[in-house]
């Protein structure tokens, strides 16, 4: 850790600011977040507190849907084979097993609180997504599964009296004390708030937006995984940044995801000649996991100079793709693209943060008093590539799991509430001459020219050296406001993602190293830790 950066992102003085006390501080709005709301105790009070709107998270826009065992003509088992197979070998078997397991009964607990995923015929209408061996994939509103979660999810927590929601609410830091979490540090209607918690849960999502081409919202600039690695967190696996392949590729718009369950539904991937090109690189195709998927777009694209390739649906039923992917199909009709007649323009684009805070089968950190569950963790599940629809299954397993042992640890504790001598000195930085939105931008496309889907030394140590020299005069000052905070939290994130990415010298899952390009269990099937000496 560069020693121009403090434990804290701004000064501070607890007798000078506003204190708010509860047993279960949880931050982050997600799915993972509302879903740890809702495992903790009704006796046990939870301050919930997210950076923007509910709907602003990573689970709002999941297109795809949630895996889960479903058809009789599945099993538990290929659904536990096709994630290991996906994983690279290194995923934990056990979480595997566990998170799997438990699919079925979490997707009841979404329907029992108010989820509507499409029907046919009173049965779940499954959809297939690359890396799975059977249909197992619930939606909703065809290609809105994400957004009826959340819906149902709000509906359902805003009612319970023991959960108070704070929205527009930054995090800027979580709140040490002898090696022990016992809160955050909130900027709130432009003042700072200490809240202090019995136990603390972090749920704060992904850092798609580190890089240029991204699916993420603009929230997702690493907060939580940085005031993790500031706090004393153990970080694992940070290598890891998975790239959806099919991101819409047009000029001046915003970077859409475009669901791998088009892929699943019949979508040929063409190249700008229409040739079909996935079964030269995989037997699978289209139908391959997004890793292979992702290296093998890009490198059509390199051989064929072209900015992107194609995904062509003209050979499906046009009515059928309309009614299965409505919000798609709205997306592009805004640029003239008839989604049943014209190919759609994709590349792949930053959409998933497989590595984080490590945290064991219940949630819980290495920090005494942190749980955290959700995109910000690194939870064994994924291993090195994440198996599509995994995640928001992910993020309902873990939630519950974190959200219960919180609130047990938070019953053994006793009822005194306390401030205790945490401070942070201002100290003095000449913040004229700090463009925030350069440094940013010129970030984004660092990381995604030296630390994207292909990857080499040179370009890694660049990065490395480069972020090094932004550190030296970013992370000494003490920022005023949130974007300020998000650059501080993006670059200390991007140096272990880039770190992480150099010190592993082999290709497994979605890292691959053109100058490793082959896997090397003898020497890198193992974790890559990442953490601050407090």
């Amino acid at each position: 850790m560069p020693n121009s950066q403090t434990r804290y992102l701004v000064p501070f003085d607890p007798k000078k600011l506003i204190h708010r006390f509860t047993d279960v501080l949880i931050i982050g709005g997600g799915l993972a977040g509302l879903r740890a709301a809702n495992a903790v105790a009704p006796e046990n009070q939870v301050i919930l507190v997210t950076k923007e709107q509910l709907q602003q998270s990573n689970s709002n826009y999941a297109q795809g849907g949630i895996a889960s065992v479903t058809h009789p003509d599945d099993h538990f088992d290929n659904h536990v084979q096709d994630t290991l197979k996906a994983g690279g070998d290194l995923c934990n078997r056990d979480v595997v097993e566990m998170v799997i397991r438990e699919a079925p009964q979490r997707v009841a607990e979404l329907v029992s609180w108010g989820t509507y995923f499409d029907q046919s015929d009173g049965n779940p209408l499954l959809g297939r997504e690359g890396g799975h061996s059977h249909h197992r994939i619930l939606h909703a509103l065809g290609d809105a599964t994400g957004k009826e979660i959340i819906r149902a999810m709000i509906q359902w927590t805003q009612k319970q009296s023991n959960i108070q929601i704070s929205e527009n609410a930054f995090t800027v830091d979580l709140l040490t004390h002898n090696n022990s979490c016992h809160g955050a540090l909130i900027w709130e209607n432009d003042q700072l708030t200490m809240v202090w918690a019995k136990q603390t849960i972090l749920c704060t999502g992904g850092c798609g937006q580190l890089y240029r081409e991204s699916t993420n919202p603009q929230v997702a600039t690493a907060d939580g995984h940085a005031m993790a690695y500031r706090a004393g967190a153990e970080l694992a696996d940070m290598e890891f940044m998975q790239f959806h392949p099919t991101v819409l590729y047009i000029a001046g718009s915003s970077r859409s995801l475009i669901t791998e369950a088009m892929r699943g539904e019949g979508a040929h991937l063409v190249d700008q000649d229409g040739y079909r090109f996935m079964q030269e690189y995989d037997d699978r195709g289209e139908l391959a996991p997004r890793d292979i998927v992702s290296h093998a777009i890009v490198r059509q694209m390199s051989q064929k100079r072209h900015p992107c390739v194609y995904l062509d649906l003209s050979h499906l039923d046009a009515d059928s793709v309309l009614e299965r992917f409505p919000g798609i199909a709205e997306s592009c009709k805004q640029f003239g693209i008839d989604i049943t007649a014209d190919k759609i323009p994709v590349r792949p684009g930053a959409h998933y943060m497989i590595g984080g805070v490590t945290v064991d089968q219940h949630g819980q950190t290495s920090l005494d008093g942190l749980w955290a569950a959700g995109e910000v963790t690194s939870s064994g599940l994924h291993g090195a590539n994440r198996l599509a629809s995994n995640s928001l299954l992910e993020s309902l397993v873990y939630g519950a799991h974190a959200g219960a042992g919180a609130s047990q640890r938070a019953d053994q504790m006793s009822q005194h509430y306390e401030v205790l001598p945490i401070h942070n000195a201002q100290v003095e930085a000449n913040l004229e001459s700090l463009d925030i939105a350069d440094i940013t931008n010129s970030l984004k496309g660092l990381m995604w020219h030296s630390a994207g889907v292909l990857r080499n030394a040179t370009d890694l140590e660049d990065a490395r050296v480069t972020i090094h020299q932004w550190e030296k005069y970013v992370l000494a000052a003490q920022m005023p406001d949130k974007t300020g905070w998000e650059l501080q939290n993006m670059l200390t994130v991007a140096r272990t993602m880039v770190q992480s990415a150099l010190t592993r010298e082999e290709s497994r899952g979605v890292h691959l190293r053109i100058d490793f390009p082959e896997t090397d269990n003898a020497h890198w099937n193992q974790h890559i830790q990442a953490s601050r000496n407090i």
